[in-house]
């Protein structure tokens, strides 16, 4: 993409109203005022809060929203000039339970308050598999920590990944640790019993390793 287009969205991103940009400092240095509103200030009413971590284009954001209108959906990614297509098609389509928030994931229990946070969707992440890498993968022990503090007990977490490492890495981990696994799938398209938002919603980069015929894993879990 050239910085040209990308400067054009991230100028739109700021037009939308379903885009949050808040700065590190905002998040790190003070109350983030949204922190433990999300639902009261954003979304208006008391559904359950449901964030895609790393969300990309947004795809999946928007496919769950329309999937399931009676839970508000997050998108979380650092990256702005990607998720501005998800932001634009739910500004276009009317989705008024999708939002988008431009931030670094390691921030989230800056922009979210304890227990405020339903479930949580990781789709597609880098699994980061040199060791030196380790520190940023999104199932490693220091970011579980995280999502713990912002989810609910019973909060449910999602790892959507092509990465047949990262899921072996996460299943190893969760069994180590002592959370609980309640679903597992190392090839959600081919065996049978893949739960309907797993196969139904498909980013772009999914199904282009689809026609690579690379398998799609999924793993359901709680953090005890």
């Amino acid at each position: 993409m050239g910085s040209k287009n990308k400067l054009k969205r991230f100028k739109e991103n700021e037009t939308f109203h379903n885009v949050y940009q808040p700065t590190r400092d905002e998040l790190v240095n003070a109350q983030y005022p949204l922190k433990g509103k999300w639902k009261s200030e954003v979304f208006k009413n008391d559904n359950p809060l449901v964030l895609e971590l790393g969300c990309g284009k947004g795809e999946y954001t928007v496919g769950l929203a329309k999937r399931y209108p009676n839970k508000n959906f997050i998108g979380i990614d650092i990256k702005g000039a990607r998720f501005w297509r998800g932001a634009k098609t739910a500004v276009e389509e009317n989705i008024p339970n999708a939002a988008f928030i431009r931030t670094q994931i390691e921030l989230i229990e800056y922009v979210f308050a304890e227990n405020e946070v339903d479930e949580i969707w990781i789709t597609f992440p880098d699994p980061q598999i040199k060791y030196k890498r380790t520190k940023h993968r999104m199932t490693n022990m220091a970011f579980l920590e995280r999502y713990k503090k912002v989810l609910k007990p019973e909060g449910l977490m999602h790892l959507k990944t092509d990465s047949e490492f990262m899921h072996g890495y996460t299943l190893g981990l969760l069994h180590g640790l002592g959370h609980e696994v309640l679903y597992s799938n190392h090839n959600v398209y081919k065996l049978e019993g893949s739960p309907e938002e797993v196969i139904e919603i498909q980013t772009f980069y999914e199904s282009q390793y689809l026609e690579k015929d690379k398998a799609i894993t999924y793993i359901r879990f709680k953090i005890n």
